[in-house]
């Protein structure tokens, strides 16, 4: 079944007249990665929204797929020299506007010179953006992920005098957070996929008014019937890891897990599923640890093949040292797979140790090996905790249901102005 174009046909029963006009602005768009993205305007455009996609870079799904589910995709750091020229004039002629940035950039903050030079350039991709943007009736810029498309499009909503709002969700505010000050000053709203995530925000950004900083969880589509249960097969034991091969996602402590674990006398196989620039690392301490025959590389792997890998999982483990909410352990345990994951972060929200699935000590072989040994142990007496796992997902991690949390909060916190001095247009069009 293939998605409708981003055109706001399919209208929302609260918005007549004209469809109101969101740009949605990622670092990298489309990303077989990130499909929360495409969710989210999806659901915009069911309410009657026209979407206008933004990606600051050119970008190709993986493995030569092509799609056609969206309207044409405004990129920003294009090559066109009249564009870039005009960008540059555009950020002089309204440097009032600008000022505030200059300020933060040159003159606050312990940022690096790297980071505020390249906070300059983005100023200027800013530019090329709100030029681009400036003849299309554009409400509100929607920015995902706090990286440099949150400068980005902070930057073209001053200049076009627009709101703009920015979802937050794990590296962007624990390990990159760049001039997140800035970002969050300027935002009508942020959403972010985690209670841990809203509280470490109000407890690093206090002048922050916490009621701008709202809790949006991910979440994954559950089946109505019932996925089978963990299998007793006794060898050997699989284990599976979803994600890219990111340094963040430390899958090189999964192999020497994995190595530990065969030391010790554990028949294992452990597949990797997903693609990224570790990989040459990745291949080479395999080698080198002798785990050629447990330890297996994917590559990138289509969603159809992704849910026959789950089934066939005696565990789905993740080994990241920073993360939001992922996705890959909420797809597991909706199919009732038994789950191990760091104690870090927002995942004790997902992952209730014991309950719906286990959790380990971060950055500890032991305890990792420790707690795959116990999960192997236990393999016949996972079923309530893999059924409690499915019906936490289902009750707090349930894609439909919050997704339409997100468009009502967008509707109702964003596009409607707070001040009902400064109606516009936009109010004859939504009727909450």
């Amino acid at each position: 079944m293939t998605r409708r174009e981003h055109t706001g046909d399919q209208r929302h029963p609260g918005i007549s007249g004209a469809s109101p006009v969101v740009a949605y602005l990622a670092n990298s768009f489309p990303s077989a990665v990130e499909p929360y993205v495409e969710d989210e305007i999806d659901e915009l455009c069911k309410r009657g929204i026209r979407i206008i996609p933004c990606s600051v870079w050119r970008t190709n799904l993986p493995g030569g797929q092509k799609t056609n589910k969206r309207s044409p995709v405004f990129i920003v750091a294009t090559i066109h020299p009249w564009l870039m020229l005009n960008a540059l004039f555009f950020c002089i002629r309204r440097f009032p506007d600008l000022e505030e940035f200059f300020h933060r950039i040159f003159r606050d903050g312990s940022e690096s010179w790297t980071a505020r030079i390249r906070a300059l350039a983005h100023t200027w991709l800013g530019a090329m953006l709100a030029l681009q943007l400036e003849n299309q009736k554009v409400l509100q810029i929607a920015i995902h992920h706090g990286y440099m498309a949150a400068w980005i499009g902070m930057v073209a909503a001053r200049l076009l005098k627009i709101p703009y709002s920015l979802t937050l969700h794990g590296s962007d505010l624990l390990v990159r957070p760049t001039f997140l000050d800035t970002k969050l000053q300027n935002c009508t709203v942020c959403f972010t996929i985690s209670e841990f995530n809203r509280r470490y925000l109000l407890e690093r950004y206090p002048e922050i008014d916490p009621s701008h900083i709202q809790v949006r969880h991910m979440g994954v589509r559950v089946q109505a019937h019932q996925p089978a249960h963990p299998s007793n097969r006794i060898h050997p034991f699989n284990l599976l890891a979803v994600g890219r091969l990111h340094p963040v996602k430390d899958h090189a402590f999964l192999v020497r897990a994995c190595a530990a674990l065969k030391a010790a006398g554990f028949d294992l196989s452990c597949r990797i599923a997903g693609d990224g620039p570790e990989r040459k690392k990745l291949d080479r301490l395999i080698r080198s640890l002798n785990m050629s025959r447990e330890v297996q590389l994917l590559g990138h792997v289509d969603h159809d093949q992704l849910d026959a890998l789950y089934r066939e999982a005696d565990l789905v483990v993740l080994t990241s040292v920073s993360e939001g909410i992922p996705l890959t352990l909420m797809e597991a345990m909706a199919l009732s797979r038994p789950v191990l994951a760091p104690a870090i972060t927002g995942l004790s929200e997902l992952v209730l140790d014991g309950k719906t699935g286990f959790l380990y000590k971060p950055g500890s072989i032991t305890s990792f090996v420790e707690r795959v040994e116990f999960i192997r142990r236990s393999r016949s007496a996972l079923g309530s905790i893999c059924q409690a796992a499915r019906e936490h997902v289902n009750l707090h991690f349930n894609l439909a249901t919050n997704l339409q949390r997100f468009g009502d909060t967008l509707l109702q916190q964003i596009l409607v102005p707070e001040d009902p001095t400064h109606a516009n247009s936009l109010l004859q069009q939504i009727q909450l």
